[in-house]
């Protein structure tokens, strides 16, 4: 113990810190057995690019993956003795152009697996700030109502104002479920970050056909074998959870959906950070066993089957939360 099955550099990722063999030494500093590094899938729209993105195109982002790989691919082996270090991308899905970039890339034997993310809404990022945000939550009422909202400076939160909310919610679990199908991620990034702006809601009581749609995804997910990562990212955003969020942890665990450990660092002094206090809220809504990913050709007795790529398999740890990185 312990693991990540997320993170990124600012190497790889220009709204991130610090190298990724920095990342790798400083997980290796804390005690870490197995850490993902998992840069994002290269967006393939010069609109879909960053502001700090200014003056690179798509074409530029392909390059600075490929040299994420080498580079990765150079680390695990000059730190195999130290750490287990798997191979990731974060995917995106804005449009169909991202799954397809996806399933292109997978193709690369040097990619161990997937985290299966959404950032957008209708083309709109929704963790870029709360402005951005809102805009999504508006264009999302005004694609099912006809009128866009007016008061975006408003969060959602109760009565009249989480029926304005619910189109936006909708949509982002149906691009969920649209990216699930299409690359049956290995790990399941932030399953709630729609409700980054709004913690404490509890998305599985705002409405029967919405519980219905994030409980389809869950099934889904459960069914292929795949892992809801448990990401303290939430914990640094002002949440005092991680994602997911109670209700939706809850809803993963009562079908038996498999959770591992992320700490979505984007610099040295974010690699596990949050780790303890993610613990104790784990603990506390009863995940007494983790799971992490583990390379085919590490396989034990008792590691299950996570997709149908075969490239890693899921390991149980029982017990996780007595292990020695938690008492020192």
């Amino acid at each position: 113990m312990p693991h990540s099955h997320h993170s990124h550099s600012g190497q790889f990722c220009r709204h991130a810190k610090d190298n990724l063999e920095q990342i790798v030494q400083e997980a290796i500093s804390q005690g870490f057995e197995l850490y993902g590094l998992s840069e994002h899938v290269p967006r393939c729209r010069t609109e879909d690019l960053y502001p700090e993105e200014s003056g690179l195109t798509p074409e530029d982002l392909d390059q600075t993956f490929a040299s994420f790989l080498r580079e990765a691919t150079a680390l695990k082996g000059t730190y195999a003795a130290q750490i287990t270090l798997l191979t990731g991308m974060e995917s995106e899905h804005i449009t169909s152009l991202d799954l397809e970039k996806v399933q292109s890339l997978i193709e690369d034997p040097r990619i161990d697996y997937i985290v299966g993310s959404v950032h957008h809404v209708h083309g709109i990022p929704i963790d870029f700030d709360k402005a951005t945000w809102q805009r999504a939550i508006s264009e999302s009422y005004k694609r099912t109502h006809g009128t866009p909202l007016y008061q975006e400076d408003q969060t959602p939160a109760s009565g009249a104002q989480v029926a304005l909310f619910l189109p936006f919610l909708h949509a982002y679990f149906d691009a969920q479920f649209q990216m699930l199908q299409g690359l049956q991620p290995e790990v399941v990034g932030h399953f709630d970050l729609c409700s980054l702006y709004t913690p404490g809601i509890s998305l599985c009581s705002l409405e029967p056909a919405l519980r219905s749609k994030i409980e389809r995804n869950v099934r889904y997910v459960t069914d292929y074998g795949g892992l809801f990562e448990a990401n303290s990212a939430a914990l640094r955003k002002g949440w005092t959870s991680s994602y997911p969020s109670e209700d939706v942890l809850g809803l993963i665990v009562s079908h038996g959906g498999k959770i591992c450990l992320s700490d979505d660092s984007h610099g040295v002094a974010q690699v596990g950070l949050n780790y303890a206090l993610m613990r104790e809220y784990l603990v506390s809504k009863g995940v007494d066993t983790i799971w992490h990913l583990v390379s085919v050709d590490r396989a034990e007795h008792g590691d299950e089957r996570v997709g149908n790529r075969g490239r890693v398999l899921a390991r149980p740890v029982p017990g996780w939360q007595m292990g020695s990185f938690w008492r020192d």
